[in-house]
């Protein structure tokens, strides 16, 4: 099979691979340019699949990154149904798992990660789900109407987003966390609870501090999980939301640096030569995070690095990446805004009434504040990226009086 040459190959057709052959374009890039991608489908948003998509409240073409026309006007190439399994950094060439090579000059990996699978006995038993692609997410809704219980494993956004419109389906909704809180890892004790309640409120039997022992084939063909602590749940579903694995072997295994994604520069450079990552598998120093380095999994941070890479393209020049990074979840009538890092806060002041289901958590770490999660405020979300980007020291007594606005503690 003969080998094909493009100006710059990226390897991921999600977020990040896309705005970065957008980015590309509109930066006045004449090159080729191709995607590669693993599935049959061309690029998609990821974040109503677990929302808007499996509610069955938008259809696949509603979250379509770009219509087929685009890319095409564009020249941007398509190849899809591809997984790329090694990439030689020194003949500029990446290889499939079906044999096909492509050559690059600049390579963009945009792969993003894999969702994190159980490892426990029956973790591959009919009927366990993952929420990551459409294919996920369609194969969710086709067993749907044969389903009365379902058991969710992991209290982070997947999990409570699948949750609550499962819930709103009228499905028994089972929901196991391992930590002693809902989203331990991303947002502090007060919205965790908050959370929590609205759930279980809602109808979700939320369990937390559980470990998952094995999944069993239950009665009548069923399911059935069981928890280290002795505890079964039959259903005849399972979702899992534990997390990704970033999708970077190849690249390490081509001699990238790097461990929990790959490792990149502040141009989301990789330690191989014209080779760039972005998006969730990329591991950059962060500065909202004293500079630690980490993986942010967002969309905002995926187009933004795909920004710098394409401007350092086409260009020849970028600024480094340093933006601020942001998030958000849809759950239930709950819209939460999420500005900054909030790993490592000292403290936490609530502003607004908890119980009206309309306030906002500013976290701060000495003094200085570092993230704002906003529930139905979006005027606090929309000031209070100000303070994050400035480590601004407002008084705290200001700071919990919500008829204070944040742009005022400038």
């Amino acid at each position: 099979m003969s080998e094909r040459r493009f100006d710059v190959l990226i390897v991921g057709a999600g977020h990040g691979g896309a705005q970065a052959a957008i980015a590309l374009r509109q930066k006045g890039f004449a090159g080729t340019i191709a995607i590669v991608g693993d599935e049959a489908e061309l690029p998609y948003e990821r974040p109503p699949l677990s929302k808007e998509y499996l509610a069955g409240e938008k259809a696949f073409e509603r979250i379509l990154i770009r219509p087929a026309a685009f890319w095409a006007e564009r020249s941007v190439e398509m190849l899809l149904g591809h997984r790329v399994a090694s990439v030689d950094a020194d003949a500029r060439r990446v290889v499939t798992d079906d044999g096909a090579t492509f050559g690059y000059g600049n390579l963009i990996w945009a792969t993003g990660g894999s969702p994190r699978r159980l490892t426990c006995s029956g973790h591959d038993l009919p009927g366990i789900h993952g929420v990551r692609t459409r294919a996920d997410v369609d194969a969710i809704m086709a067993e749907l109407d044969g389903v009365q219980r379902v058991c969710i494993i992991g209290g982070g956004y997947i999990g409570l987003e699948a949750a609550a419109v499962l819930t709103k389906f009228g499905k028994h909704v089972t929901l196991l966390e391992a930590q002693d809180r809902v989203l331990a890892r991303v947002a502090g004790a007060p919205l965790s609870a908050f959370y929590a309640a609205e759930h279980r409120a809602a109808g979700v039997d939320l369990r937390t501090g559980v470990t998952v022992d094995c999944v069993e084939r239950g009665d009548g063909g069923g399911l059935s999980v069981r928890t280290a602590d002795g505890g079964a749940f039959p259903c005849e579903m399972v979702i899992v939301g534990i997390g990704i694995v970033p999708a970077v072997a190849p690249l390490l295994a081509a001699g990238a640096a790097g461990g929990n994604g790959v490792d990149v520069n502040a141009w989301c450079r990789t330690s191989l030569p014209d080779v760039f990552a972005i998006g969730d598998c990329a591991a950059q120093a962060n500065r909202f995070a004293g500079d630690a380095r980490l993986r942010v999994e967002s969309v905002q941070n995926a187009n933004d690095q795909a920004a710098t890479v394409a401007t350092l393209i086409a260009t020849g020049d970028a600024p480094a990446h340093a933006a601020l990074p942001w998030f958000w979840s849809n759950q239930y009538d709950l819209r939460l805004q999420t500005v900054g890092l909030s790993t490592g806060h000292d403290d936490a002041v609530v502003r607004g009434d908890m119980a009206a289901r309309a306030f906002s958590i500013v976290y701060l770490r000495e003094g200085r504040v570092i993230a704002l999660d906003c529930v139905n405020v979006t005027r606090d979300y929309v000031q209070g990226r100000k303070l994050v980007e400035q480590g601004a020291s407002p008084p705290r007594d200001r700071l919990a009086d919500a008829g204070v606005p944040l742009k005022e503690l400038l």
